[in-house]
């Protein structure tokens, strides 16, 4: 063999059967082949295990879809480049024009848009309602066929808690399929619940870093099957470099996310107390709407904390400024605490009724809590409340 043609070929490495490396690796590979022609047909029919294309399936990206899936109680998953991917691809790839589709004022904006543009562009109708609104959900589901009811909880930035089980059995006896956005609640909470599918933006926790984008969308594999053909045909799977640093970060999943929930409650807990805030959102403080709700539904009850200034918007603007160890900027789970102030969180497409029902007022701040010292944390929000309250 020529070296010229060597160093296209080189020679392999078989690793023994039985000395497996405790970390999967990162096949950052695109094609795979068979000994034979034959071999290759029964891996496209499912007759045998096997890779082909790794925009249909990838040995490191597999792993990590497999221990997401467990994890959330379900039978399979498919993940994708970021959260906003798995909530567009699952909504297209599960409706179709002259649909309807129920969603609510109480979710993420990009996901409102998906369904509220772009789906409506393919002839999808919706609906838009409250989370809180029980009555309503029953009374559209009896009066309009519904494909899917697209929800979250908790709700994002409010921290409003969905009835899952009520929405569920609704949406079950109308023939709807239920789409849940988890992101907020994590990988181990609503399982028990019968939602059909289940959406996650992997950057948040299940990276906890920051560093790293994804998506996920979790269901059994009767539905996965409607939303693979398109999946497949969108193009955008998770790269399996990004694959490996989401397993990486899984394995400090739940010592992450239980010491920031433990965290956030204390800073819930330190803002009720504080006469320049009111209407501190956190699921876990009895003061919170729906804390039974959420204490029935939820073993941890995540890790943001949602409040009003009092002085309003200014005020909000002053102390997010003011701030020394909460970055502000977008997204929530990662290890640094994170703040969003009013001037970022105020949504454009609100009629007043919705905007009502958003929970969100002049002064709306949301914060994604850390895995700082808590004790730095408490003295950095006291010297920006005070701060706010100065002018």
């Amino acid at each position: 063999m020529k070296r010229e043609t060597r160093v296209n070929h080189p020679p392999r490495v078989e690793v023994p059967a039985d000395n497996r490396p405790l970390t999967m690796p990162i096949y950052q590979n695109v094609k795979w082949e068979f000994e034979s022609i034959e071999d290759t047909l029964q891996a496209f029919r499912g007759e045998r295990p096997g890779f082909f294309y790794s925009r249909a399936g990838n040995p490191t990206v597999r792993q990590l879809e497999m221990l997401l899936a467990e994890l959330q109680g379900r039978e399979g998953c498919l993940s994708c480049a970021s959260g906003v991917n798995a909530v567009t691809q699952a909504l297209v790839s599960l409706t179709r024009a002259d649909d309807h589709v129920l969603c609510f004022a109480e979710s993420y904006g990009p996901s409102r848009q998906a369904i509220r543009r772009m789906l409506a562009r393919f002839g999808v109708r919706h609906t838009m309602l409250s989370i809180d609104d029980l009555a309503g959900v029953e009374r559209v589901l009896a009066a309009e066929p519904t494909r899917l009811v697209f929800f979250e909880s908790p709700t994002n930035p409010v921290t409003k808690i969905a009835d899952i089980a009520a929405i569920t059995r609704l949406a079950r006896a109308h023939g709807a399929l239920t789409v849940l956005d988890n992101t907020f609640a994590g990988f181990h909470q609503h399982g028990q619940f019968d939602v059909d599918v289940f959406i996650h933006s992997l950057t948040k926790y299940a990276a906890g870093t920051g560093d790293v984008m994804g998506g996920a969308v979790i269901a059994n594999q009767s539905v996965l099957a409607q939303i693979r053909p398109d999946w497949d045909l969108f193009g955008a799977q998770l790269d399996p470099h990004a694959a490996f640093l989401l397993m990486r970060g899984m394995k400090t999943y739940f010592l992450r996310y239980r010491a920031q929930c433990a965290s956030a409650q204390a800073v819930a807990e330190l803002l009720a107390a504080h006469p320049a805030v009111r209407n501190v959102r956190y699921p876990g403080l009895p003061s919170h709407p729906a804390a039974a709700l959420a204490r029935s539904q939820m073993q941890e009850f995540g890790t943001v904390v949602t409040f009003d200034l009092v002085a309003g918007a200014e005020a909000g603007r002053r102390f997010t400024e003011a701030l020394e160890l909460f970055a502000c900027t977008a997204s929530l789970g990662s290890t640094e605490s994170l703040v969003m102030p009013p001037q970022l969180m105020r949504p454009r497409d609100f009629t007043p009724e919705q905007m009502a029902w958003s929970g969100l007022a002049e002064g709306t701040t949301r914060l994604s809590i850390g895995l700082e010292d808590i004790a730095d944390l408490q003295a950095d929000l006291l010297q920006a409340l005070a701060v706010a309250e100065a002018a």
